[in-house]
């Protein structure tokens, strides 16, 4: 047998055993696993640490474990404050945020989803879609994988992938706006909340009969989704967004445009 000390940063904890949250802990393994396997085993998706310190040295995911190892594991979040000091190379287990993000939700998440659409960002989703269709679209595409099942996590072939902490729909988009950093994409209004589809300036002559007569006679400026053909103009969704998005961009100290 091999015994390990792991500790772990609080935001990754939320994946471990109460046992396991306060302070390090130890675990023996048979033989030599990769650090990745380790990690994984207690529960942690290997899409969540972003530096493992073995022995206070950096190491990849293919690290294979030795008896008497002390091992410390941190998060994105984490940042690299708690590492300042170390002489060798941080090796980063996370890639880069894509550039532009997209992303892909499994069928727990809806109203993230239509949040995400709202704000302008590319995101699948569907009320039933199975757990390899989503991990191979999230792979293929290169799209973030958004879910709170961490077995989903878990798949290999999962490059970007992220577990949602918060189960209100609204602190679900806050914290996905902060972990990738996207306050200043945010493009509302922009894509089709049904469908995922992009919409379109349509003359208000052009959809005369489509829309209840009250709102034609209130309303002069009207959108039209491309693929769905779903209208929209500026009702209450309208105002609760704009505030929703000088609300995110105040959290970020980014101008509003």
């Amino acid at each position: 047998m091999t015994l390990l000390t792991l500790a772990f940063e609080d935001d990754l904890c939320t994946f471990l055993t109460p046992a396991q949250r306060h302070g390090t802990f130890e675990l023996n393994v048979d033989g030599s696993p990769s650090i990745k396997d380790v990690v994984e085993s207690v529960g942690v998706p290997h899409t969540e640490p972003d530096t493992i310190l073995v022995n206070q040295v950096s190491v990849p995911y293919s690290y294979l474990v030795r008896d008497g190892d002390q091992i410390q594991v941190y998060s994105v979040r984490s940042g690299t404050s708690p590492l300042l000091g170390l002489e060798n190379p941080l090796h980063h287990l996370q890639p880069p945020n894509p550039t532009d993000a997209t992303f892909i939700l499994d069928v727990h998440l809806g109203r993230l989803a239509a949040y995400l659409r709202m704000l302008g960002f590319d995101t699948l989703y569907q009320n039933y879609c199975d757990d390899d269709v989503l991990a191979h679209i999230s792979s293929n595409e290169r799209r973030i994988l958004l879910t709170r099942d961490v077995g989903l996590l878990k798949r290999s072939i999962v490059i970007y992938g992220y577990f949602v902490r918060q189960t209100i729909p609204i602190d679900q988009l806050e914290e996905v706006i902060y972990r990738y950093d996207l306050s200043s994409k945010l493009e509302p209004f922009k894509r089709c909340i049904r469908c995922n589809g992009l919409l379109e300036l349509v003359p208000k002559a052009a959809i005369a009969g489509e829309v209840p007569e009250n709102i034609a006679t209130a309303y002069e400026t009207f959108q039209r989704c491309r693929s769905c053909r779903q209208i929209y103009w500026k009702g209450t969704h309208f105002q609760r967004m704009q505030s929703l998005t000088e609300r995110l961009l105040a959290r970020s100290r980014v101008p509003a445009p």
